[in-house]
């Protein structure tokens, strides 16, 4: 250990050891003991708590923890006023303390007491002070701030860099949120699941809250919660646009950061989770006492019942705990060295998440825990999948990113998750983190290669078209082995995390101020192209040159093979005011603002945006379940894709590698691989797409025999409304003028 190390070291032992001098220091208070309350043996599984009857009739709740290396678990039960009545968990069997309370009926609220050693220095974080939060809570009551209190160490000591190792020994208790018994009554028998296939699907990613919470047509009281979501005011308008499913950010139970608190802000997007079993209580409209879970479970229901599959993003790769300064609110103070990945010098954490800990995923217990609960939102809470969140971070065996990993392992033998939709986010922030393409079968990607081209194209910055020739047929340099489909790739211009679409074509640096960090937030990464002025103007030839702009980009993505998938308000002209990391913004900036569907040009947005998703559903050749094979099948020389040049002709290896502004796509309906459901071929209209970025009109000619003798537009991204563009009908062979910044969608006639 060097010198310094050392130092840090006996001054941390002896800040330990000057008092229990923390209590002093802090002015806690020896109380006298709550009352006990018996238990029965209980019971180690199912882990959590499950009302049932248990013996000679009685009616109760078994618990069940692990915490492998503790010494004692007092379950902690609390009535109407907060008063504490704690049972002591005897029985212990495979590092899982449990026991039967006979009477605890749903409603209950609890939460656990772990006894055991403190010693940061071997990771060891026990402290007895600190109500923790059951990791298999089904539903909690309650918010979480973030007092003193909360925090197992001696957050304001003086000297910071050993605060970690001195204990606080006052009761957080009074400061925390309780688990909540919950009833289950519930078997989806009347339920049914769209089972969309993955070609077919259309993802629209959206937050509960931003959804709803400006929503006109839903009541008052519901806006912003899980029920304002199942309203049919909501469902309505995702049923006109035509999305298959529905990507909620987080909506399991999350906390907010230290950081934000003080600065009056919150976390909103909601990637800071601490229950993987709980739905955020704050997004319920009916209560937080057992209520938000089956309020949770009606609004599966009600999107099911439309044809809407509901998809969750999860973060299983870290929690709020943060790191070895964080507040004890779950794992860390239950088993610290059991659920999180430490450095060598234990008192640290490893860090691949940015977040302050990575769970420990290579350890059984941990890896249960994941697998779980996502078991239990499938099977119980009636979803449809999942999107992974820094699923690399998961993929880690004990450092590196490892595709043979036990989290993947088990996913893909699993008879439950292995039948749903599994999207990995391919990155995390550590070494080797970056994995797009490297994720197995089973699995889909978010792909940012697909993101950035499209971004790169439309603002006229590609050195020439190859990287837009493969993401716009399915990404088959990056999908095209061990048996993965073009389907593998989620592709996607806008998330969550960045600018908006509108923003995308508006401002073209970050404007992050409001979020309370120097604008040092977020992305400077945005490969956007504000059309000659930085933000919201009134020069109309720029605002119209930005929403052809728009209309550019979501053809695009509607007509890409992959599975595209929309930000919610994206098709509506939404905007954050250059904000590319409105995850503390839990305000109009970061709600969807419906007003905008007053406004004739976002009508005609939105009415393109829905036309074109229904183009896609109308037609096999648009998703694609197999890659394009580019080669000629019959005699007559037509291929499944073609690629042309603005003169009409096939492109060479030259013109690949040319700088170029125009790309010409041809699509084969008559060379669709695979069946339909009664064996027979499919077959489908031909489509030429020709893409072209450049700022001044381009002539283009309509390739001749045998690709087509007629062709008819379908979509011209130049005219605001589309209404005037189908029926237009135009000779093969002929030279057409391509407006500048546009998009000509033709089938082929005849």
């Amino acid at each position: 250990m060097s010198s310094a190390a050392e130092q840090e070291a006996v001054a941390g032992r002896q800040a330990t050891g000057n008092g229990r001098q923390a209590a002093a220091v802090n002015g806690a208070r020896r109380a006298a003991p709550p009352p006990t309350v018996p238990a029965w043996p209980g019971a180690p599984t199912p882990l959590g708590a499950r009302f049932r009857v248990g013996p000679d009739g009685v009616a109760g709740t078994n618990f069940a923890l692990w915490a492998g290396g503790a010494e004692g678990v007092e379950l902690c039960l609390f009535d109407e006023s907060g008063k504490e009545s704690r049972v002591r968990l005897a029985e212990l069997t495979h590092e899982i303390w449990h026991g039967f309370v006979p009477g605890v009926l749903p409603g209950q609220r609890y939460g656990y007491r772990v006894h055991g050693r403190w010693d940061p220095w071997t990771g060891a974080r026990w402290n007895p002070a600190k109500l923790l939060l059951d990791p298999y809570a089904r539903a909690v009551d309650g918010d979480f701030g973030l007092p003193p209190e909360v925090y197992g160490h001696v957050r304001d000591w003086p000297q910071q860099h050993v605060a970690d190792t001195v204990r606080d020994d006052r009761d957080s208790a009074p400061h925390v949120p309780k688990g909540v018994v919950v009833h289950d009554d519930d078997d989806w028998a009347d339920d049914r699941r769209p089972k969309t296939p993955w070609a077919d699907s259309v993802i629209y990613e959206l937050h509960v809250k931003g959804f709803t919470r400006l929503h006109p047509g839903i009541p008052e009281e519901l806006r912003g919660t899980y029920a304002g979501l199942a309203h049919p005011a909501a469902i309505e308008h995702l049923v006109n646009l035509g999305v298959t499913a529905v990507e909620l950010l987080p909506v399991h139970q999350f906390a907010h950061e230290d950081h934000l608190l003080r600065r009056g802000l919150k976390n909103y997007w909601g990637y800071n989770s601490i229950g993987y079993f709980a739905p955020h209580a704050a997004y319920a409209a009916s209560g937080t006492r057992g209520q938000q879970v089956g309020e949770f479970k009606r609004m599966v229901r009600a999107l099911h019942a439309a044809g809407i599959e509901v998809i969750l993003d999860v973060v299983y790769n870290h929690t709020a705990e943060a790191g070895e300064l964080g507040p004890a609110l779950s794992l860390k103070g239950i088993d610290n060295r059991g659920y999180y990945r430490l450095q060598d010098d234990a008192r640290r954490y490893a860090d691949y998440t940015g977040c302050g800990n990575t769970l420990h995923v290579v350890q059984p217990q941990v890896l249960r825990l994941i697998t779980d609960s996502l078991r239990y939102w499938v099977t119980e809470m009636g979803v449809d999948g999942f999107r992974f969140d820094l699923a690399a971070a998961l993929a880690r065996s004990m450092h590196d990113v490892d595709m043979l990993s036990p989290f993947l392992a088990v996913i893909a033998q699993d008879p439950v998750l292995r039948r749903v939709k599994l999207i990995a986010e391919p990155w995390d922030v550590g070494s080797g983190g970056y994995q797009v393409g490297a994720f197995p079968p089973l699995w889909t990607e978010w792909n940012d290669r697909y993101r950035n081209a499209v971004r790169d194209f439309w603002r006229h910055a590609l050195p020439d078209v190859r990287e837009m020739g493969y993401r716009l047929s399915g990404s088959s340099d990056l999908y095209a082995w061990g048996g993965r489909r073009p389907y593998a790739s989620v592709n996607f211009i806008t998330a969550h995390d960045g600018f908006t679409l509108r923003d995308l074509v508006s401002y073209e640096r970050k404007h992050n101020e409001a979020n309370g960090e120097g604008n040092r937030d977020g992305t400077d990464d945005n490969r956007a192209w504000n059309g000659g002025t930085e933000g919201e103007t009134d020069d109309e030839g720029v605002r119209a040159l930005r929403r052809r702009q728009l209309r550019n980009l979501l053809t695009t993505l509607l007509l890409s093979t992959g599975v595209p998938m929309l930000v919610a308000g994206d098709e509506l002209g939404r905007t954050q005011r250059g904000n590319n990391n409105a995850y503390c913004q839990d305000n109009e900036i970061g709600w969807l603002d419906w007003g905008l569907l007053e406004d004739p040009g976002w009508r005609a947005l939105f009415a393109l945006t829905s036309r074109l998703i229904a183009l896609r559903h109308r037609h096999p050749v648009l998703r694609r379940r197999a890659f394009f094979s580019g080669r000629a099948q019959t005699a007559d020389g037509l291929r499944d894709l073609a690629w042309f040049t603005s003169r009409g002709t096939e492109m060479t290896e030259q013109d690949w590698y040319a700088p170029a502004a125009t790309l010409g796509m041809y699509l084969s309906g008559r060379d669709i691989p695979g069946r339909d459901e009664r064996g027979e071929q499919i077959l489908d209209d031909s489509f030429l797409a020709v893409l072209h970025a450049g700022e001044r009109p381009v002539d283009f000619t309509l390739p001749g025999p045998p690709w087509a003798e007629r062709y008819e537009v379908v979509v011209d991204t130049s005219r605001e409304e589309q209404g005037e563009a189908p029926g237009v009908e135009h000779r093969a062979g002929t030279e057409i003028t391509i407006p500048a910044r546009a998009v000509l969608l033709l089938r082929v006639a005849g």
